[in-house]
């Protein structure tokens, strides 16, 4: 026998949906076992593109380290600027 599904709530905001999926099993509200696999191909990047200027040496210092973690430069900021955003938002 299948088991019942709850049904989902609708949600005033994409923030209230986060907040909910955090603390719940979306098992009991959807059968994954009917999932399929979808591609959307006309998305946009949700990134913005910037113009930083750096000291060549410091440049080069970053270029050497992305080479040292085989991953792009570029990367490598991201990933950077992602820790220290955490790091300042709990505080530490």
């Amino acid at each position: 026998m299948a088991k019942k599904l709850k049904k989902i709530p609708r949600f005033a905001s994409e923030a209230a949906e986060r907040k909910f999926w955090e603390t719940h099993d979306s098992t009991l509200y959807v059968d994954w076992s009917k999932a399929r696999r979808v591609r959307f191909t006309k998305l946009k990047p949700s990134t913005t593109a910037i113009s930083i200027r750096l000291p060549t040496d410091l440049l080069e210092q970053i270029k050497n380290s992305a080479n040292r973690k085989d991953v792009p430069y570029q990367s490598l900021i991201k990933m950077w600027l992602a820790e220290k955003m955490g790091q300042i938002r709990t505080g530490r």
